[in-house]
């Protein structure tokens, strides 16, 4: 008896128009884009996929299309990122994260609207100052260290910040990247502190919530 096999089928449509090497760079675009929400064009490493990202723009929207993403490139700021178009792709976000994540939007707002600033950068020790003076004026205390570091780490995944660790926790460096304020794209500050003012409601009244960005 002999065993026949039947051969895959040739690709068709956008795959079949690929090389081998933009296969090869679409996947790695897609999988930047999944993993980690965004591809920077300035971070090291990172610059020839965001180029051929941007040359193949409508190939990876296509692509991106099929997973529920929404592709959009940020070419003045060097960033391609990804918004999803269903709410089960969106990340929930404890009470204590969405506070950071505000308190990161408000001082970057602050520094390029108001001083100019083309890269922002603040101290833990501010960050910290920030939650307590303009989000939270009645919280009794900021994340703990251990937690502080969990919400920033999860905001570097995916490519919100970067971090510069120093030897004192509270003297930790946050680069606020581009990327945040399209996660939570306030129109202006007046709606950042409608969203403020809620969140100071839940946490004056204790109840523990999600938030999905």
């Amino acid at each position: 008896m002999t065993a026949s096999f039947i051969s895959a089928p040739e690709p068709t449509g956008l795959l079949a128009r690929l090389t081998d090497t933009d296969r090869e760079q679409l996947s790695a675009a897609l999988q930047e884009l999944l993993v980690h929400g965004s591809i920077l064009g300035l971070e090291p490493g990172s610059a020839e996929l965001y180029a051929w990202s941007r040359q193949n723009l409508d190939w990876l929207k296509e692509i991106a299309a099929l997973t529920g993403l929404e592709v959009r490139c940020e070419h003045e700021s060097r960033f391609i990122q990804a918004m999803p178009k269903s709410a089960s792709l969106l990340i929930k976000l404890k009470q204590d994260e969405t506070l950071v994540l505000l308190a990161l939007w408000y001082e970057y707002d602050t520094q390029v609207r108001d001083q100019g600033a083309a890269e922002v950068q603040l101290s833990i020790e501010h960050l910290n100052r920030l939650l307590k003076e303009k989000l939270l004026p009645e919280l009794k205390s900021v994340p703990t260290e251990t937690r502080m570091r969990e919400i920033l780490r999860l905001a570097e995944r995916k490519n919100l910040v970067r971090l510069k660790i120093e030897s004192s926790f509270e003297a930790t460096l946050i680069k606020v990247l581009p990327s945040l304020k399209t996660v939570i794209p306030f129109r202006d500050l007046e709606e950042w502190v409608q969203t403020a003012v809620l969140h100071q409601k839940v946490e004056s009244e204790g109840e523990v919530q999600e938030e999905a960005v």
